[in-house]
C-alpha cells in the first residue's frame, strides 16, 4: 500500500504541480498570517484548481472564526478542513455541520499523556494529524521542523486514523515509517530551502525516501 503524502504550505504553481506529479495524495494551503507559508484564499483557489481531482485539497486553519472559514471555503473549495489550533470537539462538530466537509484535527505531541487528548475527538474528527509541540518562543503551531518521539504512537489504538507530521525529511522518513507504520505523512519545512520556499529537489528526495521505505516493508503474510 502506498503511503499517502501531504505536501503542506504550498504557494506556487511550480511547487504544487511538482508535488502532484511526484504522487502527492494531498496538497495543503495554510491560512495563518503569522506563518511564512500563509496564502490568500483567492491565490490558494487558483492553485487548487490546477490539481483538483488529482489530489485532495486541504485548508489548514488555526482557530479560525466562521467569517474566515466562509471566505476560505468559498475561494478554495477544499476537500478537507484541517484544524491546527485549540479547537474543541464542539467546534469540530460545528465546523463539520457548517461546511459539510471532513475535518482533520491536529494535535501536538511531546509526551505520552498528550495522546490522551484524542479521546474526546474520537468519532468526531475524521482523521488526526500528530505534530510535534512547537519549541519555546515559536508562534507557529506547526511547520517548525521539529519532531517528537515516534515510539509514543505505540500506545495508540490501531483503529485511530492519522497523518504523521513534525520534522520529517528525506533523512528520517524511513525510520519514522518503520517505527510507526504510519500510512500517511505530512511535510512542509522538510522540503524547503527557506521558510515558505519549497525546493523541488528536496521534494524529489523525500518521495524517493518514502518509496524506498515502502519497498523494505515486509509483505503481507511474510515472516519477519
Amino acid at each position: 500500500m502506498k503511503t499517502e503524502i501531504k505536501i503542506c504550505g504550498l504557494k506556487t504553481a511550480e511547487a504544487i504541480e511538482h508535488a502532484v506529479a511526484l504522487g502527492a495524495s494531498h496538497t495543503g494551503f495554510i491560512f495563518f498570517p503569522k506563518s511564512p507559508r500563509n496564502i490568500e484564499p483567492d491565490d490558494a483557489g487558483r492553485l487548487g484548481d490546477r490539481v483538483r481531482g488529482r489530489a485532495k485539497i486541504v485548508a489548514v486553519t488555526v482557530d479560525a472564526d466562521n467569517d474566515d472559514l466562509d471566505e476560505i471555503v468559498s475561494a478554495l473549495r477544499p476537500d478537507i478542513l484541517q484544524l491546527h489550533g485549540s479547537e474543541s470537539p464542539d467546534r469540530v462538530l460545528t465546523v463539520k455541520a457548517l461546511y459539510g466537509l471532513p475535518v482533520m484535527k491536529a494535535l501536538s505531541v511531546r509526551e505520552a499523556s498528550d495522546l490522551e487528548r484524542i479521546g474526546p475527538y474520537v468519532g468526531i474528527a475524521d482523521r488526526f494529524l500528530f505534530d510535534a509541540k512547537p519549541p519555546a518562543g515559536s508562534e507557529l503551531p506547526g511547520g517548525n521542523g521539529v519532531s517528537f518521539d515516534w515510539k509514543l504512537l505505540d500506545a495508540l489504538d490501531g483503529s485511530v486514523d492519522y497523518m504523521l507530521s513534525g520534522g520529517l525529511n528525506a533523512d528520517n522518513i524511513g525510520e519514522a515509517l518503520s517505527l510507526t507504520g504510519a500510512s500517511a505523512v505530512d511535510i512542509s519545512s522538510g522540503v524547503e530551502r527557506a521558510p515558505g520556499v519549497k525546493d523541488l529537489k528536496l521534494m524529489d528526495a523525500f518521495f524517493e525516501a518514502v518509496r524506498r521505505a515502502e519497498a523494505q516493508r515486509p509483505r503481507s503474510g511474510s515472516k519477519t
